[in-house]
């Protein structure tokens, strides 16, 4: 057993869509319930929610009641399915688990360009996969040249590099925002928070390329 496969979780999902249900899940257990922080440029927030994009899904009740339900159905649809996130829990449970948190927090099309940043910055100047458009959408050649990583520096370690990389821009978008109010919650919270151990999960049921 290799150094990576050692240290690696080898949790098979039955699927993609319980992974993806895992996924929400530990979301709800970092963004926690209602909040409404006047600090907070998103306003009133509650399941990790803000109210705008509660009402964009036509949520008219105070947010303070919003049901995790209805908030799940969001999370599914805005910050997984719409962004392409789905095709990489497929692949990876542990990165697309890390893209659908930072698209939380820092909105998803950010995430993706991180995502595909992360997979030009490890193709060694294209000698081992085409070149990625950086343009926050997770399609056929964004999956392709993770598919390459994978071949070339196998799963877990594919894995592996790709995490690093989302948390170093990840903390760089930290410091460049100015906030410190929230700073050291983002932190503790947000980086480093899927384990490099969950490199070697898989899914039985891959998404379709």
């Amino acid at each position: 057993m290799s150094g990576d496969a050692g240290r690696s979780s080898f949790k098979a999902w039955a699927s993609v869509a319980a992974a993806v249900a895992a996924t929400v899940v530990a979301v709800f257990g970092i963004e926690g319930g209602f909040v409404n922080d006047p600090k907070d440029p998103g306003g009133a927030t509650n399941h990790g929610i803000t109210e705008q994009v509660a009402r964009a899904h036509g949520y008219q009740g105070a947010m303070q009641d919003l049901p995790k339900a209805v908030a799940a159905d969001i999370y599914t649809q805005d910050y997984i399915r719409k962004p392409g996130f789905d095709r990489v829990i497929a692949l990876s449970p542990a990165v697309g688990h890390k893209l659908v948190d930072a698209g939380v927090n820092a909105g998803p099309v950010r995430a993706a360009r991180w995502y595909q940043e992360a997979l030009n910055l490890l193709n060694r100047g294209g000698k081992d996969y085409v070149k990625v458009a950086v343009d926050g959408q997770i399609g056929a050649q964004t999956i392709a040249a993770y598919r390459a990583l994978e071949r070339k520096r196998g799963r877990v370690k594919a894995c592996e590099l790709t995490l690093k990389l989302l948390d170093v821009q990840q903390g760089a978008h930290y410091m460049q925002l100015g906030m410190p109010s929230f700073t050291v919650g983002w932190v503790d919270n947000r980086l480093g928070n899927v384990p490099l151990a969950r490199c070697g999960e898989s899914v039985a049921e891959k998404a379709a390329p």
